[in-house]
């Protein structure tokens, strides 16, 4: 009876996965929702019979992807189903939802890194270089119409200005996927919570925001890559430069999350209005001169133990 409701379950996920991938390769509108809603299947089917059986209909997903939508699918589909797996194998395990969101990306990392393999080996296109060559073809435009319309200092200017902006840009990449996996992984994960709570009367749900704490290992790795960034500070565009400035902000990152996640616990403590850290994260975006405090905050939060020494007093 086991094996048969796997199989009858794995049928109707795979054939509901199949539906939203199409409407999302076919239907523009839907693409940005399917782009969300397309592990669902893969997290209810995980959830309920663990990873091996869904390894089996991963690759039923991909092989009938594969002849309905061409490889133009596999991007779509292959990080949506390991991200998918990922979660739902997470929630198979009873794991916490932080950590479900962090084993969620990284699924969605792996099959970003799978498709970007794929196309720069099998397909023969170079993603990075087709970027970099869109970067710099809009980069002459721009300085074309700024020749025209005003004198050649300050189209020279521009144009420096915007090269900058372009290698910063292609510096970043790695931050953008790692920025775009936990999106993904984060509105899926919230998706997958509400359906499963409605349809299979689950409690699953992200504790409250105030509750969330890094280890103390990210302050070490926090120091230890900002003494790294001072080193190769002058090492111009480098690979190795390229890695820390991403691990840099990927830190910074993480430490101004533990800070607004402070706000959010003080404010609890203190029973303030919940207005009091929503304002503070609404001035950070306006005003980015701030951002150093609240990353203080979430240093001062891992390091110095606030939320346990307020607690005792």
């Amino acid at each position: 009876m086991n094996q048969s409701k796997k199989q009858v379950d794995g049928a109707l996920f795979t054939g509901l996965f199949i539906i939203i991938l199409l409407a999302g390769l076919f239907i523009p509108v839907i693409t940005p929702i399917a782009i969300f809603v397309l592990p669902i299947p893969f997290v209810m089917y995980t959830a309920r019979h663990s990873w091996k059986p869904a390894l089996v209909m991963a690759v039923a997903a991909i092989i009938l992807s594969i002849l309905l939508g061409t490889v133009l699918a596999l991007p779509l589909a292959v990080p949506t189903i390991i991200g998918g797996i990922m979660i739902g194998e997470a929630i198979y395990k009873k794991i916490t939802a932080y950590e479900t969101l962090a084993r969620g990306t990284f699924g969605y990392i792996v099959g970003m890194l799978l498709i970007f393999l794929f196309v720069q080996l099998v397909l023969q296109v170079n993603m990075v270089a087709e970027f970099q060559s869109l970067m710099d073809e809009s980069l002459a435009k721009s300085t074309s119409i700024m020749e025209q319309f005003g004198s050649q200092e300050q189209a020279g200017v521009v144009k420096e200005t915007m090269e900058q902006v372009t290698e910063g840009l292609m510096n970043l990449l790695p931050f953008y996927f790692l920025f775009i996996a936990v999106i993904q992984a984060l509105i899926s994960q919230w998706l997958a919570y509400k359906l499963m709570n409605r349809i299979e009367k689950r409690q699953l749900r992200f504790p409250p925001f105030r509750s969330l704490r890094f280890p103390s290992s990210v302050l070490f790795i926090y120091l230890f890559v900002l003494l790294a960034a001072f080193m190769v500070a002058d090492a111009g565009s480098g690979t190795v430069s390229m890695a820390i400035q991403n691990l840099l902000i990927i830190a910074q990152l993480i430490l101004m999350i533990q800070g607004f996640s402070f706000l959010f616990f003080f404010a609890h403590e203190k029973k303030m209005s919940k207005a009091f850290p929503i304002i503070s994260i609404i001035l950070v975006l306006l005003m980015p001169v701030f951002m150093f405090i609240i990353r203080f905050l979430g240093i001062l939060d891992i390091g110095m133990n606030l939320r346990e020494r307020m607690g005792k007093k």
